[in-house]
């Protein structure tokens, strides 16, 4: 029964951030309402025309969406400069992402752990030269093969490639790939 119980920790934090929305957008209209009210105020009380009117309640509103528009931005700097300034983690060792992560990048900034846990493996050239993730600990390892044949002399002809086969796995073995 306990796999039926609903996590409502996550549902509260969403309904908690929904919140913040919505009493955001109610100081947003209150401030276009009281925008437009105000140009409209001011035009009855100077006898400006209508052209005025209209220009001061659209540079009004304009300064309203760009302040909207720019408070995601200035919070996406924000993390981003506090990730960066913030505790360096080195992963000379690999590890796992867990969170959304922004990284630099040659041509940008890069993000990670976005969709879920990430890792994080350590790249090493074997000697052949060949780059590939590079396996710790070194203990004894199993190899098999799995032989068809119709009968004896099928299989006695198939020893030298399963020589063959055999040879070339424990020389990628000893080169650590």
């Amino acid at each position: 029964m306990a796999n039926d119980q609903f996590d409502f920790s996550g549902a509260r934090e969403e309904a908690d951030g929904l919140s913040d929305v919505l009493a955001e957008l109610e100081q947003r209209s209150r401030s276009f309402g009281s925008a437009l009210t105000g140009a409209l105020t001011s035009a009855v009380r100077g006898g400006k025309g209508l052209e005025d009117i209209l220009r001061s309640a659209g540079l009004r509103l304009t300064e309203i969406a760009l302040s909207a528009g720019i408070k995601p931005l200035e919070g996406a700097i924000g993390s981003l400069i506090s990730g960066v300034s913030g505790g360096v983690k080195a992963f000379a060792d690999g590890g796992v992402v867990s969170a959304p992560t922004y990284f630099p990048m040659a041509g940008g900034t890069g993000l990670m752990g976005e969709a879920g846990s990430e890792a994080i493996l350590p790249l090493r050239r074997g000697a052949d030269g060949a780059l590939g993730v590079a396996a710790q600990g070194g203990g004894a390892m199993n190899v098999v093969f799995n032989v068809s044949a119709t009968d004896v002399e099928s299989f006695r002809r198939s020893e030298g490639q399963i020589a063959a086969l055999l040879t070339r796995t424990v020389r990628r073995g000893q080169r650590g790939l």
